[in-house]
């Protein structure tokens, strides 16, 4: 990672042609309103910077990072996305509630790409505060939606150079 946390994923003509014509997914939990809305805005830019155009693009939300996997695992089960940015933010309160949510979220992404072969990125921020979470979704920290989205190209490729 470069100084601010710029993420080095890059494309070059070759690989953002190939990715052109594929679709993708981005699913958002929204529980949190505006942080969604920057996540979304992240993915989007990744998914350009990938040759993917906005066009080719799915936009989906559920209610909170809980639910990702389920819509994951419907978007990839449709044969219909070369992969899916899976985005959200949990923010750690007073309960054991963060550990389920975010253990769970992870686990059931994860498993989402390995039971059906789509990739699926795991964009959730999970942090102790609300400036944690600004920080990675577009602030100075790092864009964990254009992350996610940069990411699951980047999978969709390896899947399609192995076929």
């Amino acid at each position: 990672m470069a100084e601010g946390g710029e993420f080095l994923e890059t494309f070059d003509a070759g690989e953002r042609a190939e990715l052109e014509p594929l679709r993708f997914a981005a699913v958002v939990g929204r529980f949190y309103e505006d942080l969604a809305a920057r996540l979304t805005a992240g993915a989007m830019a990744g998914f350009e910077l990938a040759g993917v155009q906005a066009g080719q693009v799915e936009h989906h939300s559920v209610p909170g990072a809980y639910e990702l996997p389920f819509a994951a695992k419907v978007l990839a089960g449709s044969g219909n996305v070369a992969g899916v940015a899976c985005l959200g933010v949990v923010i750690r309160g007073e309960t054991a509630h963060f550990d389920y949510v975010c253990a769970e979220a992870a686990r059931g992404i994860q498993d989402v790409q390995l039971t059906t072969g789509v990739p699926c990125a795991f964009g959730v921020i999970t942090c102790d505060t609300m400036d944690q979470a600004l920080a990675r979704a577009g602030g100075d920290k790092r864009d964990q939606g254009r992350n996610a989205a940069l990411t699951v190209a980047r999978m969709a490729l390896l899947k399609r150079r192995a076929a």
